[in-house]
């Protein structure tokens, strides 16, 4: 099966560019990209599709509903916005809501028509109460090897991320069972300082959740969890693109200072996004969402409505990214992170056919999953 692209330009995520591409697929992955042109001035783009890597909801519904229902409306609106494939993101919450949303994960991996699943980000419950934004007090649990083992047992093996506070009591432990059976550790919802961090580093974290949202924030005299992120390298960082969970400026900033390849762009959206503004439930919290903002009744910010191709779009207005460094923090990151590499992140022979058509504004205009096309 070809697929051709007349008059657009493929950029394959590893700096190679391929006017009026036609891509040769099979099974489902890439064979061969060849030219069918000269290159010249365009305005549309094949590019490898996003890999949101944190996502709680959309269209109505949430992972945390526990539904497979819930997970495919979630994987047949994600193309619309670009992403081809994503990591379900839970809540804190009760064991026994937890065990409810991640078996509905097992159960649609693999089935869904849309977005791929690729896995579970556990967001929670093994935080921090004093940085626990929008997360439920209630049910936040010390860290725990054993009871994160009978979520992964629950999962079926299929939880890649967890977001914890490593300064807490017993994240040590939890901190090797990771590390023990290659589980990406993200520091979130944490009071962690640099120090802190630094100890956190060298037990195996190695990215930040929602950067600048939910931790410790920079002063002169102790950079905090934030301030680790930027000055360490051997830390990437979730941002939410959304110039409201973190201004311009700051993504600027953050920008500059990690460059793209230690960058994770997420959405972190709730089931409010692509609906009306109104009233929405979030893990048994009523969250008012207005104007693109996402409130709980006391104020804190609890998720975005924020799409992938919005998030593109903004950082190249907020730091004068390049296509080519969106595709490295919307695609290339991601799926060197989940150690997808030579699958996912980039187009290329053997790679999986996923990639989208979008013009200069960041407008998607198709997506494709494994050569199909879902939008």
């Amino acid at each position: 099966m070809k697929k051709s692209f007349p008059g657009a330009l493929l950029l394959d995520g590893k700096g190679g560019r391929f006017p009026s591409p036609v891509i040769t697929i099979e099974g489902g992955k890439i064979k061969h990209i060849e030219s069918n042109g000269a290159a010249e001035e365009c305005s549309r783009f094949v590019i490898p599709g996003f890999i949101d890597t944190h996502i709680h909801g959309a269209d109505g519904v949430d992972v945390m509903d526990g539904t497979t229902e819930a997970l495919e409306t979630i994987s047949a609106g994600l193309p619309e916005e670009g992403t081809t494939s994503f990591l379900p993101t839970t809540l804190t919450a009760s064991p026994e809501a937890l065990q409810r949303s991640l078996q509905s994960v097992k159960e649609a991996a693999g089935k869904t028509a849309g977005a791929e699943i690729l896995g579970v980000h556990l967001e929670g419950p093994f935080i921090n109460a004093v940085k626990k934004g929008a997360q439920p007090k209630k049910w936040i649990q010390r860290p725990d090897p054993k009871l994160f083992q009978r979520f992964q047992s629950q999962a079926g093996g299929l939880i890649r991320t967890v977001t914890i506070a490593p300064e807490t009591a017993g994240a040590d432990l939890l901190l090797e069972e990771c590390r023990r059976t290659g589980v990406i550790v993200s520091a979130g919802h944490t009071d962690a300082s640099s120090s802190e961090m630094g100890e956190a580093i060298s037990r195996g974290v190695t990215q930040v959740t929602h950067l600048f949202n939910g931790m410790r924030g920079i002063h002169h005299r102790d950079l905090g969890t934030a301030g680790a992120a930027l000055l360490r390298d051997d830390l990437r960082a979730e941002l939410i693109a959304d110039g409201i969970h973190v201004s311009p400026e700051a993504a600027a900033l953050v920008f500059k200072t990690k460059g793209a390849e230690g960058i994770l762009l997420i959405t972190d959206s709730m089931r409010a996004k692509g609906k009306k503004d109104g009233v929405y439930d979030l893990g048994g919290q009523k969250v008012t969402v207005r104007n693109g903002t996402a409130l709980l009744e006391d104020g804190t910010l609890a998720g975005s409505v924020l799409r992938m191709n919005e998030a593109a779009a903004n950082m190249v207005e907020y730091a004068g990214c390049s296509m080519e460094d969106v595709i490295q923090m919307t695609s290339g990151n991601p799926a060197e992170v989940l150690g997808l590499e030579g699958k996912k992140g980039f187009l290329g022979a053997g790679a999986d056919a996923d990639f989208i058509l979008i013009d200069k504004k960041w407008n998607v205009l198709e997506s494709f999953t494994g050569g199909k096309k879902v939008y």
